[in-house]
């Protein structure tokens, strides 16, 4: 388990793209449907504490998952795993950025690659959104926390307090 963990893991971190948002549909797929580690449930509650505790959301979910397959060894490799790619990427690519920054080539692969980027952060938002927004009631919760994220200058984690209080009384 241990080892498998920091495989998937390993995989995740080398073949996501955007961040911890964009690894969300590849993290899904590992997971809920490729392992069966965690259901689609279990997945979205993750989804909303690794969102509301400190550090990138990716990491704080591989933290979740192997801890919950394997304890605190787990959770060590699953972590590691997820942030060994982009670690050793970085490290490796960095001087080439800086040396190749103004390259029209360079900026073209750049400008190539942001949309795919928001791509893949609407995919996760529609994975998730397609087994958490099911009834009326979600969906205009959904409506008034985007439109308070969007146009109020209120700390997320405020809203994301706010509505959990919110389900506790409607729920």
């Amino acid at each position: 388990m241990l080892w498998e963990l920091f495989l998937t893991f390993t995989f995740i971190g080398a073949f996501s793209f955007g961040g911890g948002y964009g690894m969300l549909p590849l993290i899904q797929q590992e997971v809920v449907y490729n392992h069966q580690w965690l259901t689609i449930q279990q997945f979205t509650d993750i989804l909303a504490v690794a969102e509301m505790t400190p550090g990138p959301v990716a990491v704080n979910t591989a933290t979740y998952v192997g801890y919950k397959m394997a304890g605190v060894l787990g959770s060590a490799l699953a972590t590691t795993g997820v942030v060994l790619p982009s670690f050793v990427l970085i490290t490796t690519l960095a001087s080439i950025v800086i040396k190749n920054k103004d390259n029209p080539r360079f900026q073209g692969a750049f400008q190539g690659l942001r949309p795919v980027v928001v791509a893949l952060v609407i995919g996760a938002a529609i994975l998730v959104g397609k087994d958490t927004i099911v009834n009326i009631t979600s969906v205009i919760l959904a409506l008034i926390a985007l439109g308070l994220m969007e146009y109020t200058k209120l700390h997320p984690i405020f809203i994301l307090l706010a509505f959990g209080v919110l389900g506790i009384i409607i729920y």
